[in-house]
């Protein structure tokens, strides 16, 4: 079991690394928001990064509920990761100068512009499904369809983070 838990733990860094971007989900009230970002996993930190702009709501409702949500998905070879978290904002200028990379200037100048912070996200649990990919996983579908049984398209597995 320790070693399916290894194994499944491993799959869900892989799988948020590879992927790269996730919606970021915060509380605003009783409402849900959702945007993508960019995501810089830190498996040897437990930590997922995030570049963010002290300027967007975000920081705001992360201050207020720190309990957020990830959704990595890579749809064109079925591969999905969700974590569920808690996210600190900070004006880590090390940090910030760290991640700064070319995505990031689309967004500002320099890793010194004052209104980045960074978003750290420490993991609770993940969910992960994990196919072959979609032409393996439509033809098993169908198959499933016509024989009346489910279809065994991969892996889904929950991991305590």
């Amino acid at each position: 079991m320790a070693n399916d838990s290894a194994r499944d733990m491993d799959r869900v860094w892989e799988l948020m690394k590879k992927i790269g971007f996730a919606m970021l989900v915060t509380r605003d009230g009783e409402k849900l928001r959702a945007r993508p970002m960019s995501a810089f996993c830190e498996r040897e930190n437990n930590t997922i990064y995030f570049l963010t702009d002290a300027r967007r709501h975000k920081d705001e409702e992360i201050a207020r509920n720190p309990g957020v949500n990830l959704s990595f998905a890579d749809a064109s070879s079925q591969k999905y990761v969700s974590l569920t978290g808690t996210a600190v904002v900070s004006n880590d200028r090390a940090k910030i100068k760290e991640l700064f990379s070319t995505p990031a200037k689309a967004w500002w100048a320099s890793a010194e512009d004052p209104d980045i912070r960074v978003l750290k996200i420490t993991p609770q649990d993940a969910e992960f499904w994990d196919s072959p990919g979609s032409v393996i996983s439509y033809v098993k579908m169908a198959a499933a369809a016509a024989t009346g049984n489910r279809p065994d398209i991969g892996d889904n597995r929950k991991v305590s983070m």
